[in-house]
């Protein structure tokens, strides 16, 4: 079902505030946040600050990870009565590792507008001065808070080729670094810290190195990662083998030819001659 974004129906607006300078924030969030009926904010301390700055006097009601979910229904009684709503985090985009998704979601559901504003976040500044192969990439957000759990999601992100992006608190700086080196073995990395602020960092270079040189570094975290990079070999597989292994994986015959094609970088025409005389 398609929907126009500007048809001037009820609509709650996904605004974006500064990640730390005042300045990254748009002509078109001011508007925006002058514009809506009702604001819905991560930190209602810290949203009033921004508002203040802005002469902006609006009604804030709390929305954090312990109440969204009840939140829900008074958001749904302010758009039936017409009324324009903004959510915001803390800082930066909201349900970007922030709550948002919950009531974007019911107002979605619920036919109302769901318009998100570009703006502030932490990941794409981070990427783009990592010196990292920026595209494709992977955000993940915040690991698992417990080694044992952070440890599983590493494993089964470690043969991923693509850059990926995490987010980290300055107090697990440290143990995550020694955990992604543990799992991920030595790679590339970049971590930004403090970004657009007055004490900004980026740190580059391999694991080992940036632990040693990150021990006592305060802030928020941006962690950017190197894909695995190891090219597999197939030189001790034959064309039949590495066909059958896809055939077990759940893929069809005519899958599992072009998978081996690609990954021997070969014609498939050829995997498929070979697969079918040999059978």
């Amino acid at each position: 079902m398609s929907q126009k974004s500007y048809d001037n129906s009820p609509t709650l607006y996904l605004i974006p505030t500064p990640i730390g300078n005042l300045e990254d924030i748009t002509i078109r969030t001011i508007n925006t946040l002058k514009q809506v009926d009702i604001i819905f904010s991560e930190d209602t301390r810290e949203t009033g600050q921004l508002l203040k700055k802005l002469n902006i006097k609006k009604i804030m009601i709390p929305n954090h990870e312990h109440n969204e979910k009840d939140n829900g229904e008074k958001l749904l009684e302010y758009l039936k009565s017409g009324k324009n709503v903004g959510l915001v985090s803390d800082r930066g985009t909201p349900i970007i590792s922030d709550p948002g998704y919950y009531l974007s979601k019911i107002a979605i559901d619920n036919h109302y507008n769901v318009v998100s504003l570009p703006g502030a976040t932490a990941l794409i500044p981070a990427l783009t001065s990592s010196g990292l192969k920026p595209s494709p990439f992977l955000f993940y957000g915040f690991l698992n808070s417990k080694e044992s759990k952070r440890k599983k999601e590493l494993e089964a992100l470690k043969e991923f080729p693509y850059t990926i992006i995490f987010y980290e608190a300055p107090h697990r700086i440290t143990t995550t670094l020694k955990n992604i080196l543990e799992v991920f073995k030595e790679r590339n990395i970049s971590i930004s810290r403090e970004i657009t602020k007055k004490f900004e960092e980026v740190y580059r270079g391999n694991i080992e190195t940036i632990i040693e040189q990150i021990k006592n570094a305060k802030g928020e975290m941006v962690i950017v990662v190197e894909g695995n990079n190891e090219k597999k070999t197939y030189d001790s597989l034959s064309i039949i083998d590495h066909v059958n292994i896809y055939l077990t994986q759940g893929y069809s015959t005519k899958e599992s030819i072009k998978k081996v094609a690609q990954d021997r970088n070969i014609k498939t025409s050829e995997v498929y001659h070979t697969y079918h005389k040999i059978k």
